[in-house]
C-alpha cells in the first residue's frame, strides 16, 4: 500500500513540474523572441470605429510579450509566488546572455567597416541585418531590464493581493487587474527609453512628446485587448490543470496550491 502511494505521489509530482517546465520554458523563449526582434519591425494594427480612429502602432517584438504575463499569473496560481519569482530572475539571466552573446558576436572577425554616422555597416554588407538588431537591441536593454524587473514582480504582488482579498475566487479580477496594471507600467518604463535612446522610432516633426504619448496609448491599447481577450483561455487554462492536479475549484488560501504542488 505504501509502495502503491509513493508510486502515486512520484506520478503526481512529475506531472506537476512538467507543467512548471512548460510553463516557464514559454516565458523564457517568448523573452528570447523579444530581445531578438524587438524593434525590427513596427507593425499597423489600427482600426476605427465610424469617424474615430484607433491608432495601434507597436514594434514586433511586443506581439508575444502578454503570454508572458498569463505564464508568470499560471505559475503564481499553481506554484506559488517564489517560484513565481525565480522564474522573474531566471527571465534576467537570459535576457542578459543573450545582450552578452550579441555583444561578443559584434567583436568577433572579419572587422566590420561601421559608418560613423549610423554607427552600421553599409546596407549591402551581409553583416548589416546583425548589426541593426544588435543596435537596437543595446539601445533598449537597459529601458527592457528596467520594464521586465518591475513590472513582472509586480504582476505577481499584485495578483497574490487579489487572490488574497477575493479569497480565491474571481479568476478573471485577479488575472485582469494584475496584469493591466503592470502592464501600464512596463508600456510607459519601455516605450520612454525606446523613444529617447533608439533611433527605431522616428518622432513627429515639432511635437515628440505627442509622438511618445501615442506610442504609449498605442502599446498599452494592444495590450490591454490581448489580455481581455485572453480572459477565457486563461479560464480555461486554470480549471484544465486543477483538474489535472486533482486540486478543489476553488483555494481559499492562496498558498494551497503552492504547497500541493512541493
Amino acid at each position: 500500500m505504501d509502495h502503491l502511494f509513493a508510486q502515486t505521489a512520484s506520478l503526481h509530482a512529475k506531472k506537476r513540474e512538467m507543467v512548471f517546465l512548460a510553463l516557464a520554458g514559454l516565458f523564457l523563449s517568448t523573452l528570447a523572441v523579444l530581445n531578438v526582434i524587438g524593434l525590427t519591425r513596427i507593425l499597423n494594427f489600427s482600426f476605427s470605429i465610424g469617424s474615430w480612429t484607433i491608432p495601434i502602432i507597436i514594434p514586433i517584438g511586443l506581439l508575444p510579450y502578454p503570454i508572458t504575463f498569463i505564464c508568470l499569473d499560471l505559475i503564481t496560481e499553481f506554484f506559488g509566488k517564489e517560484r513565481a519569482r525565480l522564474v522573474i530572475w531566471m527571465g534576467l539571466a537570459v535576457n542578459l546572455w543573450i545582450v552578452f552573446i550579441l555583444w561578443i558576436g559584434g567583436l568577433l572577425p572579419p572587422e566590420i567597416m561601421i559608418d560613423p554616422h549610423t554607427k552600421l555597416p553599409l546596407p549591402n554588407d551581409p553583416s548589416f541585418t546583425f548589426f541593426q538588431i544588435r543596435s537596437y537591441a543595446f539601445s533598449g536593454v537597459l529601458g527592457s531590464m528596467i520594464a521586465y524587473l518591475i513590472a513582472q514582480f509586480l504582476d505577481v504582488q499584485i495578483f497574490q493581493w487579489c487572490y488574497k482579498v477575493t479569497k480565491g475566487k474571481h479568476l478573471w479580477f485577479r488575472s485582469n487587474v494584475s496584469t493591466l496594471t503592470s502592464q501600464l507600467v512596463d508600456t510607459i518604463i519601455i516605450d520612454s527609453f525606446a523613444f529617447c535612446f533608439t533611433n527605431a522610432i522616428t518622432p513627429v516633426a515639432k511635437n515628440p512628446g505627442l509622438t511618445l504619448i501615442s506610442m504609449i496609448i498605442a502599446g498599452y491599447t494592444f495590450k490591454l485587448v490581448a489580455t481581455l481577450l485572453s480572459t477565457l483561455p486563461f479560464y480555461i487554462a486554470v480549471y484544465s490543470l486543477r483538474n489535472y492536479f486533482n486540486l478543489p475549484r476553488i483555494l481559499k488560501d492562496p498558498t494551497s496550491a503552492a504547497l500541493m504542488s512541493t
